[in-house]
């Protein structure tokens, strides 16, 4: 008497490669390296992200430092300490009157 797998086997004979031990412990290798390891690809594809999202923020800030030293640079001179100064703090000269003139829909909360 046979037993039922032998039975599914003589009438698909492809099926008899999934039976294989050799086939079955290498595709539980693969699902458990793929999927349930602590290093499996789901948590790298995870930490490649979190990689990309931290390399993006470096090449921002470091384009921010470009633009503080170039600012630094420019308030070295007292001209231009006096130009930025009269520009965002709206300060004055001795004898001398300034007028903010705003429009409808601009504030000064947008700069």
């Amino acid at each position: 008497m046979k037993n039922p797998f032998q039975k599914i086997t003589e009438n698909h004979p492809w099926l008899k490669f999934l039976g294989n031990k050799y086939f079955l412990v290498s595709l539980f290798f693969c699902i458990w390296m793929l999927f349930l390891d602590n290093y499996s690809y789901l948590d790298h594809r995870v930490l490649n992200k979190e990689i990309d999202e931290l390399e993006d923020n470096k090449a921002y800030y470091q384009d921010e430092i470009k633009k503080d030293i170039s600012h630094i640079k420019k308030l070295k001179n007292p001209a231009q300490i006096e130009k930025y100064a009269r520009e965002k703090y709206y300060m004055k000269r001795e004898n001398e009157d300034i007028y903010i003139i705003e429009f409808e829909g601009d504030s000064l909360q947008d700069e």
